[in-house]
């Protein structure tokens, strides 16, 4: 081979082991702090209307309705937050509702939320996944009571 086939071949082999580094990096970076939310253009916050004031809801929630998030599975079994109008972030973060002690969940792994009906759970782009039953999640999907959904080892259900 020549001189300047073999200097071409390690070039692109120390290139090639760059991208590899700061893939790595990128990773652990995003494992680290999280990602970062996306911010809706500014006119559109501006054009946004005003919105009503939720009615106070009364003490005792309807029957069906669940009003806690329970861990039944996993190193923080028996841990629970309550039910609230707002999103309930899990991972291992600072941030998280319930910060779980599981080497196969993210540092932001998934998010309850619901739109006033319904529940929702999402994954929030963990690298292990969130499961309901065997099946992976991709999108945010509707839960209720007793459904169990499983991050890394731990399982956690919506209650009563």
């Amino acid at each position: 081979m020549s001189e300047l086939t073999l200097t071409l071949i390690k070039l692109g082999f120390l290139a090639v082991l760059w991208l590899f580094v700061l893939s790595a990096v990128s990773v652990i970076r995003s494992d680290i702090f999280g990602t970062k939310a996306p911010s809706a253009p500014r006119a559109a916050k501006q054009k946004a209307p005003a919105t009503p004031k939720p009615k106070p809801r009364s003490r005792k929630p309807p029957r069906g309705v669940p009003t806690k998030l329970q861990v039944v599975s996993g190193a923080n079994a028996g841990q629970s937050v309550p039910l609230g109008e707002g999103p309930i972030l899990l991972g291992r973060g600072t941030d998280a509702a319930i910060r779980l002690d599981d080497d196969y969940v993210s540092t932001r792994h998934a998010r309850f939320a619901t739109n006033g009906e319904q529940w929702f759970v999402e994954d929030l782009g963990s690298t292990n996944g969130t499961y309901l039953g065997s099946q992976r999640i991709t999108t945010p999907v509707p839960i209720g009571l007793g459904i169990q959904v499983r991050l890394g080892k731990t399982i956690v259900e919506l209650q009563k």
